[in-house]
């Protein structure tokens, strides 16, 4: 491989289009984060993006992201606050999700449960949202 092209490759970045699942409510704001290995699990990762929370599948277009292994991780944060709310024992009030619907089994899930390979071209993943204090997921359509 020329120079040239590892010069080129190595820039290359794409957007990562994430359509989070059982969003329960048009309230606030669905927050994703696409992180890599070292900063799973933590705030404020360097790819992030946010959009109106829609009832049921909220899309969510994280622009600029690298080629490389990430997880994405996504909260829906109904009150706008910008953080995720907690109830006793640190248990989220606000629904959380994370790729390849990682799981949560009393603690947050693995980095190898979630990861991902992205390619820097335009790709799409789905997960969705996991409620632990009220609504489970959106309210059912009145017939």
């Amino acid at each position: 491989m020329s120079i040239l092209a590892a010069i080129a490759l190595a820039e290359a970045v794409g957007p990562i289009i994430v359509e989070v699942g059982n969003v329960r409510s048009n309230r606030g704001k669905v927050i994703v984060d696409i992180c890599p290995q070292s900063r799973f699990l933590d705030d404020g990762c360097a790819y992030h993006a946010e959009a109106p929370a829609k009832a049921g599948v909220t899309i969510v277009t994280v622009p600029n992201v690298p080629a490389g292994e990430f997880a994405a991780q996504a909260f829906h944060d109904e009150n706008g606050n910008g953080e995720i709310d907690r109830g006793l024992f640190g248990i989220p009030k606000e629904g959380v999700g994370f790729s390849r619907n990682a799981p949560i089994r009393l603690s947050p899930p693995k980095w190898r449960d979630a990861v991902f390979v992205h390619h820097a071209q335009s790709g799409t993943i789905r997960f969705d949202l996991r409620y632990f204090m009220g609504a489970r997921g959106p309210a059912a359509k009145k017939q």
